[in-house]
Formats: structure tokens, C-alpha cells, sequence
């Protein structure tokens, strides 16, 4: 095995893990988690 077909191996490998991350990061499912972890922050400023 060359070089060269590793190589387009692992960029596409990279490529479907990097759309997987994208897909699970805007999922809806994980909408309400993300909002919540994004207001911890906010809320300990406030002392909640």
C-alpha cells in the first residue's frame, strides 16, 4: 500500500468524523443540554 492511498484513506475517514461531530453538535436532540451547560456561566455570576 502506497503512500498516496493512505493518505486518501485517512482524509476521508477524517472527513465522515468530522461531519458525524457536526451532525451530533446540531442535532436537536442535544439542543436542550447545550442550552443548559451554555447558562452556567450566567447562572453562577448570579448565584443560582
Amino acid at each position: 500500500m502506497n503512500f498516496t492511498i493512505l493518505s486518501s484513506i485517512v482524509t476521508v475517514v477524517s472527513m465522515v468524523v468530522f461531519i458525524g461531530i457536526i451532525y451530533w453538535a446540531f442535532s436537536s436532540k442535544n439542543k436542550a443540554r447545550f442550552e443548559e451547560i451554555g447558562r452556567m456561566p450566567i447562572d453562577n455570576d448570579n448565584g443560582k
